[in-house]
């Protein structure tokens, strides 16, 4: 496993990534940072913000799957990024989750 830190709506966050994978991993962290920090202006609190941020990349998602904007994604395409979508949610739960002083399941 590789391990990076992902700046987030001005919080750190160590997270590990198949090798080879941290590029990648690194421009999603900006996608979400991105979204969070609008998110941000509107004086949410943290854990608001990283729903907010991922529910603003949700939308965007559901867009390109209507036709709305950019390429429409092929069958394989859409599961794969389904699959990363629900990984990426369960991380933003257990997050929240932490944040919030519950225990996140493993």
């Amino acid at each position: 496993m590789a391990n990076l830190d992902l700046d987030i709506g001005g919080r750190r966050f160590a997270v590990s990534c198949e090798p080879g994978e941290e590029d990648h991993l690194f421009q999603l962290g900006r996608m979400v940072d991105t979204r969070v920090r609008d998110a941000r202006a509107v004086g949410q609190t943290e854990p608001r913000m990283l729903l907010i941020g991922a529910l603003l990349l949700a939308d965007e998602l559901s867009a390109m799957r209507d036709g709305d904007t950019g390429p429409t994604i092929n069958r394989d395409e859409d599961k794969a990024m389904a699959k990363r979508i629900d990984s990426i949610t369960q991380r933003i739960e257990n997050i929240a989750r932490h944040l919030e002083g519950v225990d996140a399941h493993p």
